[in-house]
């Protein structure tokens, strides 16, 4: 999901309302148990229409792990996890509509590098490219990962929606998040397998192996956590980089994957794409104003005794507008005169 913020309180807390900071780790003591049943029956239950707006995220998150499993069942594991980056062109689209945020010309560019590197794959399984299990089922499996994709950056952008405009911390939404999922994954569990639960008990087919993915999946969870709290978007980048190959090199040594020529450009292109678009703001820039200079013509050539132009990138509000290339390179990459104005790229 997106990473998420803590903005400013829009909403009042409600009579006898408990601080926010009372859930935060380590803020509770052994003797101050009842002081923190006291704060969750007021946030959760006191304040439920509040709680209630984390029964959308929550309901598409535990749709959207659903997804994940169909989409995995279906497709390679290295195919899977080329195609699950879309997520990041869907967050981004939903940041864009819902957050009314600005992306750069390089952003734009990572997001259809990004786009095309998914789309070689794609045609590359559907070409037959390898043996494959006779039960999998590539198109269930790409429309499976495309529904998650969508659920993912819908449902990711919407919870940091709900954290900006409220007072309550990100201890709390996940509590919320937590309450509603449990409840939706045992509804989901007693209409798919009910009579098989009440008749071989809940917990018949754990093997080891299940147990090992339950304790992934928990302590990724966590992992993720620590990752946007300590590390930057650079790091991120490459972590879903390295996680690309090793995933590839997992799905040749147990699968018998095979990758071609095909495969090799979309995911290259994919894991470009990704290091792009995790690019600071400043270092973007940076190399789009060196890529216009290498450009030759498009330099713009300053008059001797004349002072330096003014800055091209200035902030207005929420929306940041950046040209990163000069005024002449722009027009003459549009074949049409540009306005003397900054472009707002939304």
């Amino acid at each position: 999901m997106a990473a998420v913020g803590a903005g400013g309180s829009t909403a009042a807390a409600g009579p006898g309302a408990l601080s926010a900071g009372a859930l935060e780790p380590g803020t509770a003591s052994a003797g101050n148990v009842k002081h923190l049943v006291l704060f969750l029956h007021e946030a959760v239950l006191v304040q439920y229409v509040d709680t209630l707006k984390l029964a959308v995220p929550s309901l598409i998150y535990t749709l959207q792990n659903n997804l994940q499993y169909v989409a995995i069942s279906n497709l390679p594991a290295a195919t899977f996890q080329v195609t699950y980056q879309l997520k990041i062109l869907t967050t981004a689209l939903f940041s864009v509509l819902m957050l009314n945020r600005s992306l750069s010309r390089l952003q734009w560019a990572s997001l259809l590098l990004l786009f095309t590197g998914v789309a070689i794959v794609q045609a590359q399984q559907a070409s037959g490219g390898g043996p494959r299990p006779l039960d999998q089922n590539p198109g269930a499996g790409l429309a499976a990962v495309v529904a998650s994709c969508l659920s993912s950056g819908f449902a990711g952008v919407y919870f940091e929606k709900i954290l900006k405009g409220s007072s309550g911390s990100v201890w709390l939404r996940n509590l919320q998040l937590g309450l509603f999922g449990t409840a939706l994954g045992l509804v989901g569990l007693w209409w798919a397998e009910g009579t098989a639960v009440a008749t071989r008990g809940f917990f018949f087919g754990y093997t080891p192996a299940v147990w090992g993915v339950v304790l992934n999946q928990a302590f990724g969870g966590l992992l993720v956590a620590v990752v946007v709290k300590y590390a930057d978007n650079i790091l991120k980048g490459f972590a879903t980089s390295l996680s690309i190959v090793l995933s590839t090199v997992a799905s040749i040594r147990l699968f018998g994957f095979h990758v071609d020529p095909l495969f090799a450009l979309g995911a290259g292109l994919v894991i470009g794409a990704v290091y792009l678009y995790s690019l600071p703001r400043g270092a973007a820039k940076a190399i789009a104003s060196a890529s216009a200079s290498a450009s030759g013509p498009c330099v713009h050539q300053q008059p001797p005794g004349q002072p330096p132009p003014p800055q091209l990138s200035s902030h207005h509000g929420d929306l940041i507008t950046e040209s990163f290339l000069p005024k002449n390179c722009n027009e003459q990459m549009s074949g049409y005169p540009m306005p003397n104005k900054d472009v707002v790229f939304i």
